[in-house]
């Protein structure tokens, strides 16, 4: 059946990548997917959570919706991350220290903050792909300043979005199709291969194991695409000295 938007079933949004969108940070990029729009920023601090060990670092993450991102003005949470929020931060978290040696960064904390501007589906998955990026560009910043010798990447951590929709499984939802999708799954990867995370919920109906190995392989390939967006959002110099 054809997508509302005319995409193939395996075919992304359009994915931009802005890097140092703002000059505060050390790193941030700006990430448009579709319509769906996230400001990633990386602010690195001196000083590691008391609890961690010595000479580990630590990377963490916020996320919030800002109050226009969404057709009804969305609240700011001024009294901690709800429910919903919490989850998302958590996710962005594990999910980049999966892709990071933290005995390589030197005792710093790498906070990274994605503010989701506009809100179309996918924002998770955005403020992940999108919050790599900041912090790689953040670690290349140190680098170069001679603050960390090696880098600390053991590859680029990626995330898109996928779903059973009208009994087709398709990639990359916008909310037209996430509102709608019988199956709603995120998958984040390391690279292109090891899987970080695979989050599937059957919102209105379920799926079989066939359907789970497609929207896996559909996962994979969009994943392959984003990273390539990723790394030349860096560019080959940076890429060189990262590793990449």
């Amino acid at each position: 059946m054809p997508r509302f938007d005319g995409r193939a079933a395996d075919e992304l949004r359009r994915v931009e990548f802005q890097p140092n969108f703002t000059t505060n940070p050390a790193g941030s990029v700006l990430v448009r997917a579709g319509r769906t729009m996230v400001l990633c920023t990386c602010m690195v601090e001196d000083k590691t959570p008391r609890w961690l060990d010595e000479g580990q670092g630590w990377v963490t993450a916020e996320y919030a919706m800002a109050p226009g991102s969404t057709h009804d003005r969305a609240r700011r949470e001024r009294r901690g991350a709800g429910g919903r929020t919490y989850e998302i931060q958590r996710l962005i978290g594990r999910s980049l220290r999966a892709g990071v040696d933290m005995s390589k960064t030197g005792e710093r904390s790498f906070n990274l903050d994605c503010e989701v501007l506009q809100a179309d589906g996918g924002t998770r998955t955005a403020s992940i792909t999108g919050a790599w990026v900041a912090l790689a560009l953040a670690v290349d910043s140190l680098m170069q300043a001679g603050h960390i010798e090696a880098s600390p990447f053991i590859e680029t951590v990626g995330a898109i979005s996928c779903g059973v929709v009208d009994g087709d499984c398709v990639l990359d939802l916008p909310y037209e199709e996430d509102s709608t999708a019988d199956v709603d799954m995120n998958l984040v990867l390391l690279g292109t291969e090891k899987i970080i995370e695979v989050q599937a919920t059957g919102e209105g109906g379920t799926m079989s194991d066939d359907q789970l190995t497609q929207l896996i392989a559909l996962g994979r390939k969009g994943i392959s695409e984003l990273r390539a967006l990723q790394l030349n959002a860096l560019g080959p110099a940076a890429c060189a000295r990262l590793g990449l």
